[in-house]
């Protein structure tokens, strides 16, 4: 496909979505057509999706909020993300198939491999063109938390031995694919960490139109 597919992930409170605005920004002024979107949420079956997932009261089970993510994600890459792609646009999305691998594979301990294959038949493979990891101990990301939440979702809330081990599968699948991968500490100013993400996609990106 012509377009070109950009992925934004890491733990909760890390800075994804003042690095996607930055980056949609650059990217706007420099002239190429940007679809920003996220997951779940990123279409109108996926905001019903995100409430179910994110904001149920009571237990959920661990292979049914996989499958849920899964859902959400196959109807989001057939009616947003690919028809973006296919007429030459630049997707920046806030999260992908390695939330799910972080979050309901490791977090969940429902197996990374096999969530992961879930994902990758609910999108019949199509993984991004450059992901950027941004990475934070989780100790620093639940204090940003702190200090701009009054609500937390239902994976925000888990205790801390949850994000550090959604933060090892992150970090481990990174160094699996480091040529699709940009790991940025999150802990960098936030200019310095929009210049490293501008110089990793700089060579990515198509003419524009």
């Amino acid at each position: 496909m012509p377009g070109l597919f950009i992925t934004l992930e890491g733990g909760d409170g890390v800075g994804k979505t003042t690095q996607s605005q930055l980056l949609v920004d650059w990217l706007t002024e420099a002239g190429h057509t940007v679809v920003v979107t996220r997951e779940p949420g990123g279409s109108d079956l996926g905001l019903e999706l995100r409430e179910i997932v994110l904001h149920r009261r009571g237990d959920m089970d661990p292979r049914a909020e996989a499958l849920i993510y899964a859902a959400d994600r196959a109807h989001h890459i057939a009616t947003v993300v690919r028809p973006a792609l296919e007429r030459g646009e630049i997707v920046v999305q806030d999260r992908y198939i390695d939330s799910s691998e972080a979050y309901q594979g490791a977090g969940r301990v429902l197996g990374s491999d096999e969530v992961r294959e879930l994902s990758l038949w609910a999108t019949e493979g199509l993984l991004p063109d450059v992901t950027v990891l941004l990475d934070l101990d989780p100790t620093d990301s639940r204090k940003r938390l702190d200090s701009a939440r009054t609500r937390y979702d239902r994976l925000e809330a888990e205790k801390q031995e949850f994000h550090t081990r959604v933060r090892d599968a992150f970090l481990e699948r990174a160094a699996k694919e480091p040529e699709r991968i940009l790991v940025v500490d999150a802990a960098r100013e936030i200019s310095e960490i929009a210049t490293a993400i501008r110089e990793r996609i700089q060579n990515h990106l198509p003419q524009p139109a």
